[in-house]
């Protein structure tokens, strides 16, 4: 067995072993594999393994790997998870089938506009990213404007609004980490239950926030989908891009 194919086991054994620990069905929950700064062969081998969601951070580095793989797409599903900026909308627009980092209008605006010229790929599904711990390193807008971003997302045509995406900073203090879960999932259950029957939030249905070092606190507080690359691909070396 690979070492990716094991990581990927063990993996879904924490998700599940989470999952029951909170009263959860594994099912509800999705594992996104991050694979950035890792080869097409990587994704291929993960893929084989019975891995089809790949989260990318970097524009140039995924739109690469995404033409390297481009006759295993009907298999693939990429996922958009890094910061976005507005003179690389079109390649993802292009090339994703989610954007999980939408944290101001104007992006989600090129974003809609540049989707429909690709009108054949269908919907780009999108997620409003929140800075839940106010780090100015970070991208995101605060949980209290979250809702107003929603809303005008919820109307632009070419875009499926699917929920919220968190990293919080990062902590070993698992309370923290649980307080940080719960404000985001708090934020959207206020949002999800006052728009329940409002048009463009047919699907608002995406809690996308946990990663290799506390998935299992994101899960226990609602996550839906869990971004993990270090413990499945390994360690990566910093790069430029």
């Amino acid at each position: 067995m690979s070492r990716i194919t094991n990581n990927l086991m063990r993996v879904k054994q924490r998700l599940e072993l989470a999952a029951q620990a909170s009263n959860r069905e594994p099912e509800e929950i999705e594992l996104l594999a991050v694979s950035k700064t890792f080869p097409a062969s990587d994704i291929e081998e993960a893929m084989h393994a019975g891995q089809s969601a790949f989260g990318e951070n970097y524009i140039q580095e995924a739109v690469e790997k995404i033409t390297l793989l481009a006759k295993l797409r009907p298999w693939l599903v990429w996922h958009f998870i890094g910061p976005l900026q507005s003179n690389k909308t079109k390649e993802a627009a292009e090339n994703f089938d989610w954007v999980h980092s939408i944290d101001r209008l104007k992006i989600a605006e090129r974003l809609s506009t540049q989707r429909g010229d690709c009108s054949e790929l269908g919907d780009l599904q999108v997620c409003v990213q929140v800075n839940v711990s106010d780090e100015d390193s970070k991208s995101g807008v605060p949980l209290s404007e979250a809702e107003d971003l929603c809303n005008v997302i919820a109307r632009l045509p070419h875009l499926t609004l699917r929920g919220l995406m968190a990293i919080p900073a990062p902590t070993e203090n698992k309370a923290t980490q649980h307080q940080a879960f719960a404000s985001v999932r708090e934020c959207f259950s206020q949002i999800k239950a006052k728009h329940l029957n409002d048009i463009g939030y047919e699907f608002f249905d995406t809690l996308s926030m946990g990663m290799s070092d506390d998935m299992e606190a994101a899960i226990a507080e609602g996550s839906t989908m869990v971004r993990v690359g270090t413990a499945i691909f390994g360690k990566r070396d910093k790069i430029s891009i």
